[in-house]
């Protein structure tokens, strides 16, 4: 009895290996851009937070600046 060898065995294994490398590269790039959009928002938040701090303290400021106008009675 012969056994017979697939000769593109070889082959296929280097080409599965080959794109099991490229789909974790891939992978990879995905990971870090996800962090990196992750980490935009972040500072995208605090950045807003900071904003409307600022905007809330112009607000107060504009109201005790205001003049009080006082109507006096007539007796």
């Amino acid at each position: 009895m012969k056994v017979q060898f697939n000769h593109f065995s070889g082959r296929r294994r280097k080409d599965g290996v080959v794109a099991t490398m490229i789909f974790m590269a891939l992978l990879g790039i995905m990971m870090i851009l996800v962090a990196a959009n992750v980490r935009t928002l972040v500072h995208l938040h605090a950045t807003e937070k900071l904003i409307e701090q600022k905007q809330i303290q112009r607000m107060n400021a504009a109201q005790t600046n205001a003049v009080h106008t006082t109507t006096l009675s007539a007796k």
